[in-house]
């Protein structure tokens, strides 16, 4: 953290109800600067058509003129261009791409945000925080299921929650710590930005468009205030039992000991969330019995073992070890799983006349990437299962390169890959004696 953002992280944490008044300066020339070098080089332009390698020629001017109209109040944010990505449930997420100058001033105001709101949030918060990753989120979450009496799961999901962000309450949130009417301003502008679909503007008064820099700290703020605070002080006057709560951006999943205390939490959370005009989703959110003592319960009427859910890609199921003691497992989410096996198989066809070094260095580093976020404990027969995936798909696409192909079999791919390796399965992220944090 640079030192004036230190300097403002200090007085965050000296009194939690201190207002700043004055925060505009911090978004300076070397801000601006530092948020353009966290831009991706390959990202899609916005509506401008201007890329970072266009932007980047002539850097030093372009960014001082930057400053300089947003301290003059003489930036004005260009409205968002729309794209839609697939779904796993077979829809299309709406996703926003701003212009580039609105990606570098969302992320140095971000990052002087992030400042103040990281002393505010709570510790079972995890997405999109510096220093916090998925994998904390799931080790917490399995912390929590292991130690803390847990019988009930709460798997919610909120509806379209990106898209139903209410921007006045917003404002009004952001108020309780920012008194700067100039960041407030930035803040409205591009809330208010529009979208522009199919050449046409629409109006937005309502939501964040996923895609901009300052729309996972927003909607951390929004659900701080909404969800977070909410469940501290509900599980201190109302539950019987303990309480646990493992929050990453909009995705959550809570804990209960008492049966009691998760019916009453679901329905007193529908009614929290409609005060703000969200709603969770009726198909997607489920209360089921989960945690050692329901699957000893069913392990001894010989039924079967209690539900799954899912969490951040994996599919969490109660299990036991060797010597039959209980645990929670985890294994790759199957939709996951068939809508990147899909994705592999259109890049795959697309490289499939490269040479064999270059198609080797890409598989490899498609394992690798898989590995590196689903590399979990028990989930080794998952990433052996994607490895032989990933196989089957480099051996279709080289025999369809030739005739001459076609007749080769797997002796000859086998003699492939033994000059060529695919790295094996790996288990990245054993779980450690040191307990990630969990409400």
């Amino acid at each position: 953290m640079p030192s004036n953002l230190a300097r403002v992280n200090a007085a965050a944490r000296a009194a939690v109800q201190t207002r700043f008044t004055a925060l505009l300066h911090h978004v300076d020339v070397e801000a601006l600067e530092r948020a353009f070098r966290r831009q991706k080089r390959q990202a899609s332009a916005g509506v401008d058509g201007i890329t970072v390698s266009d932007y980047e020629q002539n850097l030093e001017a372009n960014l001082q003129d930057l400053c300089t109209r947003v301290h003059t109040g003489r930036y004005r944010p260009q409205p968002v261009r729309r794209v839609y990505i697939p779904k796993a449930d077979g829809g299309r997420r709406p996703l926003g791409v701003p212009t580039l100058e609105d990606k570098i001033v969302q992320g140095a105001v971000a990052e002087t945000l992030s400042a103040i709101y990281e002393v505010d949030f709570l510790g079972f918060s995890y997405g999109f925080r510096p220093g916090r990753n998925p994998h904390q989120a799931l080790s917490s979450l399995h912390t929590a299921i292991m130690s803390q009496r847990v019988n009930w799961v709460l798997d919610a999901d909120i509806r379209s929650f990106f898209d139903s962000v209410d921007h006045e309450w917003l404002l009004r949130m952001l108020a309780h710590r920012i008194a700067d009417p100039r960041v407030l301003r930035l803040v409205r502008m591009w809330l208010e930005a529009g979208i522009l679909e199919s050449d046409e503007w629409h109006e937005t008064d309502r939501g964040t468009p996923q895609g901009a820099g300052i729309s996972p700290l927003l909607a951390n703020i929004f659900l701080h205030y909404v969800l977070d605070l909410w469940v501290q002080q509900w599980r201190g006057r109302h539950a019987r039992g303990r309480v646990s709560i493992v929050r990453y951006a909009d995705d959550f999943v809570m804990g209960f000991e008492s049966g009691v205390d998760a019916r009453q939490m679901m329905a007193a959370l529908k009614e929290r969330l409609a005060k703000f005009g969200l709603a969770l989703h009726e198909d997607k959110t489920r209360l089921i019995e989960f945690g050692r003592l329901p699957a000893m319960a069913r392990q001894q009427r010989g039924e079967r073992r209690p539900e799954t859910f899912a969490f951040l890609g994996f599919t969490h199921y109660c299990g036991w070890t060797r010597d039959g003691r209980f645990i929670v497992k985890h294994k790759t989410q199957s939709k996951r799983l068939s809508r990147k096996l899909t994705a592999l198989r259109q890049d795959a066809r697309r490289l499939m006349h490269q040479p064999l070094v270059e198609q080797h260095r890409w598989y490899s580093s498609v394992l690798r990437g898989h590995y590196g976020y689903f590399g979990l404990p028990h989930n080794w027969r998952s990433l052996n299962g994607f490895l032989q995936d990933v196989r089957r798909i480099w051996f279709s696409c080289l025999r369809r390169r030739s005739q001459k192909n076609r007749r080769m079999g797997w002796d000859w791919f086998e003699a492939v890959t033994a000059c060529l390796p695919l790295p094996q399965p790996r288990i990245m992220h054993p779980w450690t004696p040191r307990a990630a944090r969990c409400g």
